[in-house]
């Protein structure tokens, strides 16, 4: 019972894992032949790449084996050191090398590769499958599958090998090709064939070995000879098949070029490495992320093998991650059993293997390709912007003309240039804050802060007036160059009191040795609330709110404002709003520990209890204003409104005993005439109704609480303090101030 659930995964495994074999069989083959190495060499990096490097790794879609990108380099040592076997002993310690990066692991370098750069190896790949394989699918086979290159071998390039395809199409190969590709095209989008869980691609190639079969009969120009077929070694015996592979020579391990050829070799394999194993979990469905270190342990493991067997060198290759991904694989055991299907079939079924046509495995080449390469990739990077679409683009234009790892690092180069210029350009988040003393710019450093950041950091602490306020904010910076960081003491500690400038310190990191320190006023003390007044007050809150309302709300230290307000306070307003827990007054005006009295209570309405704290508060404790803030989609007056209509007592209709008192209370303010046809209403008409209701129990409360209070009455008269109205809107965050005419009861 516990396996029934893992068996559709099981068999998108083992689907996927042989539309991999059969992409992967004539690109081993293809990477040994430009590699002027053994055929059978490239085979062997397949088998271990898959079945060895398929087991160690943290990838759940990679799949490793002969790389294209290595093969200039490949052929280069196997020339330089005198042959295979001294290369062998190259690879062995390149392995070692890379178990050393692993155990290092150095893998997090992946990390800093930008997202643009690695969709951009993506498209490029499938703008070079494309490119390269439309000959291929025709017949044209004067090069190998697997050259990706934009110069080949045979001293023609991407584009001048397209235009030989005119003077030499096959026309058996080339109608298996384009009957391959319209299958695949048709399965992918007719639903029953989509949702049969055969693969397409393996119906493709048993579709062409039978097609090729069939116009073997034909003749010219039918006749697809052994040029256009899948090229496997055959041993004629087992122990045949045992003498393909081949020991290292370790008589050269004294020689100091097989070590430079090693080290070559073991940084090369795991930059691609990394590269492509990012791309590839850019492709996952589930955007599992692949362990970059342990990568490379499996790498460094699966090369030491190969260079004691006889195999290439491996990495990590994105055509074959890419197709298996397309495939529908789920888990590494893709990648496990495409190992095991080459290993099988080279070992017992060479001939069955040499009879698959060509034109049928570029055909699902050129399809994967076309998938990398999608327009809505294009647009999503073109809609981000020209600092994505731009490193985007070198990275595909860099790689298609010439080969992956020079492309990667011209896009990494362009992208660096966009870094280093938003740097300079942005290096600094400057915020004017309008606090109760004055005036405080807030100086919000980068993550990295860097000498790049010099120029403009002194720009900006030049330009600060005399007398004026400067708080520097680290709290998002990880790192500070430390002439920035002796730039930033000087000036606190000498050109800022010279110039009369208080600097306030927020949030750097302990090892700098810079304290939080707050020179600035966060909190209402007894000289501003007597220098301000009730207008003034209200201008405080209104710009409170616009902070509330854009985002910016003020840098505050709100464990400094508990300590300095903990011997009194010296609050400027009192705010009389509901309970309604989206209505929080501190927050909607962005005030500070000690600002504002806050009395809540729902329905805003007043009461002998609420007139005596306004009364403390204005009286004795010196708040100028007092604002009545009701809201929108009030609870509280929606159910005085249905109450009403309905006849009904609230303890009754509740079961809460004393809410009578506040329903009572707001139900003064309503229409009765109008509230007998609530339940008439459509939902916008009873929200309408609502809100003028809640709007006319704010103008209502104000005059009751002058009415009742002759204290706050008297204040009022002589000006000491002022009574606002106001809504506040839950819905858009607006508060209208001072109610119109048509609000009064």
């Amino acid at each position: 019972m516990t396996s029934a659930p893992a068996m559709p995964t099981f068999l998108r495994d083992l689907s996927a894992g042989l539309v991999v074999f059969l992409v992967a069989l004539p690109l081993c083959l293809g990477v040994a032949l430009a590699s002027n190495a053994p055929l059978f060499a490239g085979l062997v990096a397949g088998i271990i790449g898959g079945i060895l490097v398929g087991l160690l790794s943290g990838s759940q879609t990679s799949v490793s084996g002969p790389a294209a990108g290595l093969t200039a380099i490949v052929a280069a040592q196997i020339a330089e050191l005198g042959s295979f076997q001294t290369l062998q002993l190259a690879l062995v310690i390149a392995g070692v090398m890379q178990l050393g990066l692993g155990i290092a692991r150095v893998g997090f370098l992946a990390a800093f590769f930008p997202s643009s750069v690695i969709k951009g190896l993506l498209a490029a790949i499938g703008v070079i499958l494309i490119l390269k394989q439309i000959p291929h699918v025709v017949g044209h086979d004067t090069v190998t599958v697997s050259d990706l290159a934009f110069q080949q071998a045979d001293n023609e390039n991407t584009f001048s090998e397209l235009l030989q395809v005119f003077g030499d199409l096959h026309v058996g190969a080339a109608v298996i090709g384009v009957l391959s590709i319209a299958v695949l095209v048709v399965w992918e989008r007719w639903k029953p064939l989509k949702t049969s869980g055969f693969p397409a691609p393996l119906i493709v190639v048993l579709l062409g070995v039978g097609i090729a079969q069939l116009f073997q009969h034909l003749g010219e120009p039918w006749f697809i000879g052994p040029t256009h077929l899948v090229r496997v070694p055959v041993a004629d015996s087992l122990s045949g098949f045992i003498g393909f592979f081949e020991w290292p020579d370790f008589s050269q391990w004294l020689n100091p070029a097989v070590y430079s050829a090693a080290a070559t070799i073991a940084v090369v394999a795991s930059l691609e490495t990394l590269l492509n194993l990012e791309a590839v979990d850019k492709l996952d469905p589930q955007q599992r992320t692949s362990p970059p270190s342990r990568e490379l342990l499996a790498q460094g493991v699966g090369n030491v093998v190969c260079g004691l067997v006889g195999g290439l060198p491996i990495t990590a290759v994105v055509v074959r991650g890419s197709v298996n991904v397309n495939a529908g694989a789920r888990t590494k055991l893709s990648a496990i059993l495409h190992g095991v299907f080459l290993l099988v079939c080279v070992a017992f079924l060479p001939g069955w293997l040499n009879a698959i046509p060509l034109s049928c495995l570029a055909a699902i080449l050129l399809v994967t390709g076309f998938k990398l390469v999608s327009p809505a990739l294009v647009r999503r990077i073109w809609g981000a912007g020209w600092p994505q679409f731009i490193p985007f683009t070198a990275t595909v234009v860099a790689i298609v003309f010439s080969d992956l790892l020079s492309g990667v690092l011209i896009g990494l180069a362009v992208a660096l240039g966009f870094i280093l210029t938003s740097s300079m350009r942005r290096p600094l988040r400057l915020i004017m804050e309008k606090h109760l003393r004055g005036d405080v710019l807030h100086i919000e450093l980068a993550d990295q802060v860097s000498f790049l950041n010099r120029g403009a950091l002194i720009q900006t602490l030049d330009a600060v007036p005399r007398g004026g306020h400067v708080l520097l904010d680290g709290r998002r910076t990880d790192y500070i160059d430390p002439d920035l960081l002796s730039l930033i003491r000087d000036f606190k500690d000498e050109t800022a009191p010279a110039r009369g400038v208080k600097v306030s310190l927020l949030g750097f990191q302990e090892k700098y040795h810079l304290e939080d320190q707050t020179r600035y006023v966060v909190h209402s003390t007894h000289d501003l609330q007597a220098r301000l007044t009730p207008e003034q007050v209200l201008q405080v809150l209104q710009d409170g709110h616009a902070r509330f309302r854009s985002g910016r709300r003020l840098t505050r230290d709100l464990g400094r404002q508990v300590t300095d307000t903990s011997a009194g306070q010296h609050p400027l307003a009192i705010v009389v709003s509901c309970i309604d827990s989206r209505t929080p007054a501190e927050l909607i005006f962005d005030l500070g520990v000690g600002d504002i009295f806050s009395v809540r209570i729902a329905g805003n309405i007043t009461s002998r209890k609420v007139l005596g704290s306004i009364e403390y508060g204005c009286a004795v404790a010196g708040a100028k204003l007092v604002v009545v803030m009701g809201h929108t989609r009030c609870g509280a007056v929606s159910a005085a409104v249905d109450l009403i209509g309905s006849g009904e007592a609230a303890n009754l209709a509740t079961g809460c005993q004393h809410l009578s008192y506040i329903i009572e209370e707001i139900q003064q303010s309503i229409d009765r005439d109008s509230a007998q046809r609530i339940q008439q209403m459509t939902p916008a008409e009873r929200e309408s109704f609502v809100d003028t209701v809640a709007r006319r129990n704010v103008a209502r409360s104000v005059q009751t609480m002058l009415q009742q209070s002759q204290t706050l009455s008297d204040l009022e008269h002589d000006g000491r303090v002022l009574f606002v109205a106001a809504m506040y809107n839950i819905a858009t965050g607006d508060i209208q101030f001072d109610p119109e005419k048509d609000w009064t009861p």
